[in-house]
């Protein structure tokens, strides 16, 4: 039988982040594989992106791995292809939407999703000025973020300023400062909720107690010395959050307003029971080993999108 599933162009940067992709595309019948590193690289406006389906899988992490210029040339590649017409899975629209902890608090609220106060401020004295009108806690993070990090808690404005004008301050890409309310929660865990072609796929709840980096890869959380299998998702349990909670709801309803056709979406829980969405991860990976206790393979789940649904809206043919 001839496989007549298209070719599948993956735009990355990490390649550890690939061998979960690459088995869940196969597992669904896909043979035609190419992978696009984007570290460097010629962008010709005149010549047309090969045809077939195109996956973005750049990070807003890349500068953290040595690719600083990634980003920019991420974003002319998916310029190009959006104007040669190709369909792009996380495409420029919700690539922009990614690379900026800005946006992403002004799209949330704009669906009505609760968002901690949420400032940006370029330049040492707008940052301060801006600090000076949180009334209790805050913290600061990179707008162009990635795996939690560069975010530090403060809890006045002096703190702040030393630490601004200390040799461990990063402005990050673009030195672009986000400040944001600090929200307590009483326990130490956050919420990430995974959201597949505008459905449910898991939720599950991410320990703090050790930080705020908490890409779920295996890849990102295994040490050196340390085999996946034993320890890669001690950070990672599941979370009793329904799709039908209202929340839940909420952030399907954004994605495929918003075009988002993959994405992590976090949340923290205040001791009153207030939700707070805070972050949208658009190169969203999974835990294998947390993936094996639930009998869910995200990208398993992400692949059969394509194949049941991208593959033939591309096509003309109907989805129900």
């Amino acid at each position: 039988m001839i496989n007549d599933l298209p070719t599948i162009h993956v735009l990355y940067e990490n390649p550890d982040w690939l061998p979960p992709l690459v088995k869940g595309l196969e597992a669904e019948g896909f043979t035609d594989i190419r992978l696009v590193e984007l570290v460097e690289g010629v962008v010709d406006p005149l010549s047309p992106p090969e045809e077939g389906i195109w996956i973005n899988r750049i990070s807003p992490s890349s500068h953290t791995r040595g690719h600083a210029a990634t980003v920019e040339l991420g974003r002319e590649v998916l310029f190009w292809l959006k104007l040669h017409g190709r369909r792009v899975i996380n495409g420029l629209d919700a690539f922009e939407l990614e690379v900026s902890k800005l946006r992403q608090d002004l799209v949330l609220n704009r669906w009505g999703i609760r968002t901690p106060r949420t400032v940006l401020a370029l330049g040492r004295s707008a940052i301060l000025e801006a600090a000076a009108t949180f009334d209790g806690p805050f913290i600061t993070k990179h707008n162009q973020g990635g795996k939690g990090l560069g975010i530090q808690l403060f809890r006045d404005v002096e703190t702040l300023e030393a630490y601004i004008d200390s040799p461990a301050f990063d402005a990050g890409p673009g030195e672009k400062i986000i400040l944001q309310q600090y929200i307590q929660a009483p326990e130490a865990f956050i919420t990430r909720v995974e959201i597949v072609g505008g459905r449910f796929v898991l939720a599950m709840q991410s320990n703090t107690e050790d930080g705020f980096e908490l890409c779920p890869s295996d890849a990102c959380q295994a040490k050196p010395e340390v085999c996946p299998a034993d320890g890669a998702s001690s950070k990672f349990s599941e979370s009793p959050l329904s799709p039908d909670d209202s929340l839940v709801q909420q952030y399907v309803a954004m994605c495929r307003g918003e075009g988002i056709d993959i994405a992590g979406i976090e949340f923290v829980e205040d001791d009153q029971g207030l939700r707070y969405t805070y972050d949208i991860n658009g190169t969203t990976n999974y835990s294998g080993v947390l993936g094996e206790e639930l009998g869910i393979d995200g990208m398993r789940e992400f692949a059969r999108y394509l194949r049941t649904v991208v593959v033939p809206e591309t096509r003309g043919l109907r989805v129900a």
